[in-house]
């Protein structure tokens, strides 16, 4: 298993052709999933704003991209170059993340993800987040959600949530 940990300065110039490659993953899906109105991959400087960075592999495989809404750990993106997909990197970026997570204080974990994609939601599921309703979205997710809503169009989307316990 390749090394997972915060990813270095240097680093985030490698990290937008990873997200462009792991999102070129819903093009060949059956049907395909159009990603014309996904939004661009970040830029550099987007990573180096981001709350916290992990990356996996020197140089990296993959990424998961933390943020905080609404006082709790947010996971932003989780992207793995496709010459690595299906070797339980992003397993283990996600439960590197919770860890992490749970360390710096956080008591939950949110993410905003595609329904029906075995890659997305029921891959989230099987890492122990469960959707949360819309009634239990706080402000900050609805305002994510928002600002996603061009996705819509693409497929289903949900926001899931997992409570961070020692567990893990």
């Amino acid at each position: 298993m390749l090394e997972i940990r915060p990813a270095a300065l240097s680093e985030f110039a490698l990290l937008p052709s990873i997200e462009a490659e792991a999102d070129a993953a819903f093009e060949t899906l059956d049907p395909p999933l159009s990603t014309s109105d996904f939004p661009p991959p970040a830029l550099p400087a987007d990573y180096a704003a981001a709350f916290h960075i992990m990356v996996a592999g020197r140089p990296p495989a993959g990424f998961v991209r933390l943020e905080i809404v609404d006082g709790q750990a947010h996971l932003e993106q989780l992207a793995v170059s496709p010459e690595y997909a299906r070797q339980g990197i992003g397993r283990a970026l996600v439960s590197a993340a919770k860890a992490w997570a749970l360390e710096a204080g956080f008591h939950s974990m949110t993410l905003c993800t595609f329904a029906d994609v075995p890659f997305n939601a029921p891959f989230y599921a099987s890492c122990g987040f469960s959707e949360l309703p819309h009634s239990e979205w706080t402000p900050g997710l609805v305002r994510m959600r928002g600002l996603e809503a061009a996705l819509d169009s693409a497929g289903r989307r949900v926001v899931m949530k997992i409570k961070l316990t020692t567990q893990e």
